[in-house]
Parts: C-alpha cells; sequence; structure tokens
C-alpha cells in the first residue's frame, strides 16, 4: 500500500515539520475558502499520509466539484482499502471529472468491490469517464469484467477502445480479441 503515516520511509513520525504541515492542511481542508480545500486535497493525496483518510472521505461530499475531484485522487494515491465505498458512491457524482477521478483511485487501490460498479460507468456518457474505468477493470484484473470491456472495443471514442483493449490484456485471457 502506498499510504503511509510519515513522508520517508524510515523516517519516524516525530518529524515536527510534518506534522505541522499535516494538520495544516487538514485544517485547510475544513476551511471555508473554495481555494484552501481543493489545494488542500491536493496536498494531502501528494504527502500521503494515510491519517488524512477520514477528512477526504468527507471531503467526497464537498458542494465544490473541484474539491471532491481532488480528494477522489487523493484516495487513490493514498491507497487504502478503507474509502473504497465512498469512491464507488462518487462513480454516480453529477460531475464527470469527479467520476473519472473515482475510477482512477478505485482502479488504483484494486478493491474487487468496485468491480460492478466500474462496469455500469462503462455506459457513462463522458468518454473520459468510461476510459478511466476501462483503465481501473484492468488494473483490479477481475474477470468479470470481460465480457463488457470486449463490447467497448466496438466504443465510438478511440481511446476508449485503446483503454478496454489494454484492459482486456492486463486481465489476462486466452481468448483472441479482433483489433481495434
Amino acid at each position: 500500500m502506498a499510504g503511509r503515516d510519515s513522508p520517508v520511509p524510515g523516517q519516524g513520525k516525530t518529524d515536527l515539520g510534518w506534522e505541522q504541515k499535516l494538520y495544516r492542511h487538514l485544517a485547510m481542508l475544513e476551511s471555508g475558502d473554495l481555494n484552501e480545500r481543493w489545494r488542500a486535497a491536493e496536498m494531502l493525496g501528494e504527502m500521503g499520509d494515510r491519517r488524512a483518510l477520514h477528512s477526504l472521505i468527507r471531503a467526497l461530499d464537498d458542494k465544490y466539484v473541484e474539491v471532491r475531484w481532488k480528494a477522489t485522487e487523493a484516495l487513490g494515491v493514498i491507497d487504502e482499502r478503507e474509502p473504497v465505498l465512498p469512491l464507488i458512491r462518487s462513480l454516480e457524482d453529477e460531475n464527470s471529472w469527479v467520476r473519472m477521478g473515482a475510477a482512477w483511485a478505485l482502479g488504483t487501490i484494486g478493491d474487487p468491490r468496485a468491480v460492478e460498479p466500474l462496469i455500469r460507468v462503462l455506459d457513462d456518457p463522458k468518454s473520459r469517464v468510461r476510459r478511466m474505468a476501462a483503465w481501473a477493470l484492468g488494473r483490479i484484473g477481475n474477470p468479470r469484467a470481460w465480457e463488457p470491456l470486449v463490447r467497448h472495443l466496438g466504443d465510438a471514442n478511440r481511446d476508449v477502445r485503446l483503454a478496454a483493449r489494454q484492459a482486456l490484456d492486463d486481465i489476462g485471457t486466452e481468448r483472441e480479441i479482433s483489433s481495434v
């Protein structure tokens, strides 16, 4: 898992600079200022400290798309199982950037509970979301995604077709598929 409690392997939790930075960004995430909240979500993802999980999960419900999107990405970087169900709910967000970020995070985490919701997202109206769902299914590698991915080899969007083909390759089956 990429999530960690300190910035550098072997570095202890007693690094006061790290602690101050972490708690400053956690406080910013609760700020009334939109710019502070999305920057905090972004920075907490870069820090990768699992102690930010609960705050980032709460940020998935922020009224601003920028904060929700950055929170999905941060949760994928931290790479823990705990946010899987909230991220699955984010696949239904009204904003396509949030849905795309949630798909990416779920693919990065690789939890099999995300397979069926990601299969449903393959029918999203936005091609960037479909592409990311295909990528995520390939990362998870569950054979249940095989048939839905094969159907998307004929997607109207070239990037979705390529992502579906790559996902099928990543799942690793003996079946032969036609060229995209």
